[in-house]
C-alpha cells in the first residue's frame, strides 16, 4: 500500500480547518450569542440545541449509507467536499444573523437556521471523515493521518478562539449583532477555499471488493456486532458530553466568575496551541504503548487536571491557566487515537465478514459524537438555568457555583468514565497488522 505524502496529509487536514472555522464558532460562541445577543433565554436555547442536534445525529447513519453507495469519477466521498461547501458557508452566515422579529419569530428563525446548518454539516462531514479511512490501509499511517487531521481541527479552533471576539468587536463597534454577521461572512469564504484544497489534494485508495454484495441490513448487523466500534462510539458520546459542557461555560466563567472577559481568547488559544503541539505524540504513543493503553492514561490525567480547577479562585489566574494548559496538552492525542481506532474497527469488520461500509462506521460514530455534543450543549444551558443564571447581570453565588462545577467536577467525571470504557477495547497492534496483511491479500486477488 502506497504511503501517504506530507502534501496529501496536509490537504486532508485543511478540510478540518474549514470545518472548524464554523463548527468551533458554534461550540464556543453560539450559546453566548443566543442568550446575550440574539435574546433567547438559556433554557429555550438549551432545548433547541438538544432537539436539533438529536435530529441531526439521527441523519448521520443515513448519510453514511448514501455515501457508501455513491459512485462518481471523483470517488465515493470527495464529491461532497466540492458540492456542499457553498451551502455550508451560507448556512454559517444565516445562523448568526439577528433579524428584527418577535420573540416567537426569533425562536422559529433560530430553529430553522440551526437545523439547516446541522443538516448541511452532516452532508459535508460524514464523507470527509470516511475519506480518512480509505486514503490508506496502513494502521500506523492512519494514526499519522488522523494526527494531521486534528492539527487542522485545532488550528481552526485556534483561529476562531483568537479572532472571533476581536473581529466582532472591530466590525460591530459596539453592535455585536452586526459584528457577528460580518465576521461569519469572512469565515464562510475561507471555508469554501479550504474545502476545495482538500477535494483536489486527496485520493481514495482503499476500495471494497466489487464482487461483494451487501445490503443495509447486513451493514447495520455488522456495525452493531462490532465490539471495537461500540467501545469507541460510547467513548465519543461521553467525551462530547463533557467537552460540550465545559466549552459552553468558558465564556460565562470568565465574564461572571473571573470577572475578565478579555482573558477568554488567551485561555482558549493557549490551550489550543498546546493541543496542536501534542499532535506529534499519537504515532509515538501507539508504537510505545499501543492505542488502548495510551488512551486510558491520557483520559485519566485529563480528568484529574480538569477536576483541580474547582480549587481556583477568581484571582488565581495563573492556576486557572496552568490547569487548562495541562489538560489541553494531555488531551490533544485522544481524538486522533479514537478516529484511528474507528478505521481499525471498519477493517476488523471487513476482515471478519467480507463486507466493508466505511462511511456507515464513521457516520454511526458521528451519530454518537453529535448525540453527546447535543446533550452536552443542552446540559450546559440547562445547568446554567437551574443554577439561576440571568444574562448581563451580576450573578448570585449559587449561579457561580454552577459555573465552577461545569468547569471542574462535571467534565472530570466524564473523562474518567471514558477511560473506564476504553479499557474494554479489544484490538491489539499485533492483531491489526495481521488484519491489514490478510485484507491486502484479499484485495490483490479480487
Amino acid at each position: 500500500m502506497e504511503k501517504l505524502t506530507i502534501r496529501e496529509k496536509s490537504s486532508y487536514a485543511i478540510g478540518e480547518i474549514a470545518s472548524n472555522i464554523i463548527w468551533a464558532t458554534i461550540m464556543f460562541f453560539l450559546a453566548n450569542f443566543y442568550t446575550d445577543v440574539f435574546g433567547l433565554p438559556a433554557a429555550v436555547a438549551g432545548t433547541m440545541f438538544l432537539i436539533v442536534k438529536l435530529f441531526d445525529a439521527a441523519n448521520d447513519p443515513i448519510m453514511g449509507m448514501i455515501a457508501d453507495r455513491t459512485r462518481s469519477r471523483w470517488g465515493k466521498f470527495r464529491p461532497y467536499l466540492l458540492f456542499a461547501s457553498v451551502p455550508y458557508a451560507v448556512a454559517g452566515i444565516l445562523m448568526f444573523i439577528t433579524p428584527d422579529f418577535s420573540f416567537t419569530g426569533k425562536i422559529i428563525y433560530a430553529y430553522v437556521t440551526y437545523t439547516m446548518m446541522m443538516v448541511i454539516y452532516t452532508v459535508m462531514m460524514i464523507p470527509y471523515a470516511a475519506l480518512g479511512g480509505v486514503m490508506t490501509s496502513d494502521p500506523i499511517d492512519r494514526t499519522s493521518l488522523q494526527s494531521f487531521r486534528f492539527v487542522g481541527a485545532f488550528t481552526g479552533n485556534l483561529l476562531i478562539q483568537a479572532l472571533t471576539l476581536k473581529l466582532v468587536n472591530h466590525f460591530g463597534a459596539g453592535n455585536d449583532a452586526r459584528g457577528y454577521q460580518i465576521t461569519m461572512s469572512i469565515f464562510a469564504v475561507m471555508c469554501i477555499i479550504f474545502f476545495y484544497i482538500t477535494f483536489s489534494g486527496t485520493r481514495e485508495r482503499v476500495q471494497p471488493d466489487p464482487l461483494t454484495q451487501t445490503s443495509i441490513k447486513h451493514d447495520l448487523k455488522d456495525l452493531l456486532s462490532n465490539r471495537p466500534w461500540i467501545i469507541v462510539a460510547l467513548v465519543l458520546f461521553v467525551m462530547l458530553i463533557y467537552i460540550g459542557i465545559r466549552s459552553a461555560v468558558i465564556v460565562y466563567y470568565f465574564i461572571y466568575y473571573v470577572g475578565n472577559k478579555g482573558l477568554t481568547a488567551a485561555f482558549l488559544t493557549g490551550g489550543t496551541l498546546l493541543v496542536i503541539a501534542s499532535m506529534l505524540l499519537p504515532k509515538w504513543l501507539t508504537l510505545k504503548f499501543g492505542k488502548r493503553n495510551s488512551l486510558v492514561g491520557l483520559l485519566i490525567i485529563t480528568g484529574v487536571a480538569i477536576g483541580c480547577n474547582w480549587f481556583a479562585r477568581p484571582q488565581d489566574i495563573v492556576l486557572i491557566f496552568a490547569l487548562h494548559f495541562i489538560q489541553a496538552a494531555i488531551s490533544g492525542p485522544t481524538m486522533p487515537l479514537l478516529w484511528s481506532m474507528m478505521a481499525d474497527a471498519a477493517d476488523y469488520s471487513e476482515w471478519k465478514t467480507g463486507r466493508r461500509a466505511t462511511a456507515l462506521f464513521y457516520s454511526a460514530s458521528t451519530f454518537a459524537l453529535k448525540s453527546g455534543g447535543a446533550l452536552g450543549g443542552a446540559l450546559a444551558l440547562w445547568i446554567l438555568a437551574a443554577y439561576g443564571y440571568q444574562a448581563n447581570v451580576e450573578q448570585t453565588p449559587f449561579s457561580l457555583l454552577g459555573m465552577r462545577l461545569m468547569m471542574s467536577f462535571f467534565p472530570m467525571a466524564g473523562a474518567l468514565i471514558c477511560a473506564a470504557l476504553v479499557a474494554f477495547y479489544n484490538l491489539s497492534e499485533r492483531q491489526l497488522l495481521q488484519i491489514e496483511k490478510d485484507l491486502n491479500q484479499r484485495r490483490a486477488k479480487s
